[in-house]
């Protein structure tokens, strides 16, 4: 259960990945289940779509602390990242999550506080989507693994398969992104953690599906989107 991951959840992924859908979504399901300070960074000063900091009004209506990577100057977002972020790092009452940039040179932004979180209890989740031409085979996946492990330097703790088409995902997409997830699993000794998908083809999932089912609910799409 999330509940018991480390204090600290550093999600990556690359761009189209569902990391920051997959990040909000934990940290509703964090909400319900611990009680506390809870904070939610946006860490993506690259990408300026499908940002943690489009949902900042829900994230305060339900009591979730959230921070934007960027300095605000003149109400534009300066590609600065804000001393805020460190502050759920340091003061251990809260449980924390970290959104963080989908390429290599976005980890470099954690990069910058890894002198901090070293000693701390942390976790670093990849979230893999094999429907995307960046990480559709175990050679891609490891290799940004590699890259994100170098520029933020920490290491990823555990897999997240996230294979989707949005609302048309199907049971077929998830299981590929297993099968995908295990071999990326098995030549790196990187648990699985989490199985993701939309929440009306859970009951078609397969017992016995290594990782614990996570279903999402679209926090960072609109209806029509």
């Amino acid at each position: 259960m999330i509940k018991d991951d480390k204090r600290i959840r550093i999600i990556i992924g690359h761009y189209g990945s569902g990391k920051t859908e997959f990040s909000m979504n934990y940290v509703m399901k964090l909400r319900q289940e611990v009680e506390g300070n809870i904070a939610i960074s946006d860490l993506d000063i690259v990408n300026v779509y499908f940002r943690t900091r489009e949902k900042r009004e829900m994230l305060i209506e339900n009591n979730i602390r959230p921070i934007d990577s960027s300095v605000r100057a003149a109400a534009v977002d300066v590609p600065a990242v804000s001393a805020e972020v460190m502050s759920p790092i340091q003061d251990e009452s809260y449980n924390y999550v970290m959104d963080v940039g989908g390429d290599f040179t976005g980890a470099k932004v954690v990069g910058r506080f890894s002198h901090i979180l070293e000693g701390k209890e942390y976790d670093m989740f990849c979230v893999v989507n094999a429907n995307r031409i960046e990480s559709d085979t175990a050679a891609k996946v490891i290799d940004h693994i590699r890259k994100i492990e170098e520029a933020s330097k920490c290491k990823v703790t555990g897999l997240i398969n996230n294979t989707h088409l949005v609302r048309e995902t199907t049971v077929d997409d998830v299981l590929k992104g297993q099968e995908l997830v295990k071999e990326v699993s098995k030549e790196t000794n990187i648990p699985i953690k989490y199985v993701v998908c939309i929440e009306n083809i859970v009951k078609d999932l397969p017992d016995g599906i290594e990782g614990e089912i996570f279903p999402i609910k679209m926090y960072m799409r609109e209806s029509w989107m």
